[in-house]
């Protein structure tokens, strides 16, 4: 699946996304994932996005935006080519 990434760029066959789960998802753990989404190809989007507490996991807070900067780093350090942040409107400003 991953060699038809470049055959069709619009709209994305596949698009890799990773909740930030504050406390369980940290930049290690986005590292980890975006070494294993470039090994597959470099051009496959990779979105990270923010987490709001509701329903089970209330008592957690909201991702911050450090928190997203950094796991957007430790990403871009996969050399994956197509990374953003999304629910950015959700993102805190510090926990």
């Amino acid at each position: 699946m991953a060699g038809w990434i470049t055959k069709r760029p619009k709209p994305p066959l596949l698009i890799a996304s990773t909740l930030l789960v504050p406390g369980y998802v940290d930049e290690h753990e986005v590292a980890e994932i975006a070494g294993f989404i470039s090994s597959l190809h470099l051009e496959i989007p990779c979105r990270l996005l923010a987490f709001y507490p509701q329903f089970y996991l209330n008592d957690l807070p909201t991702t911050s935006r450090s928190h997203a900067l950094r796991c957007r780093d430790a990403a871009k350090k996969a050399d994956l080519r197509n990374i953003r942040i999304g629910n950015v409107r959700l993102l805190a400003e510090g926990y």
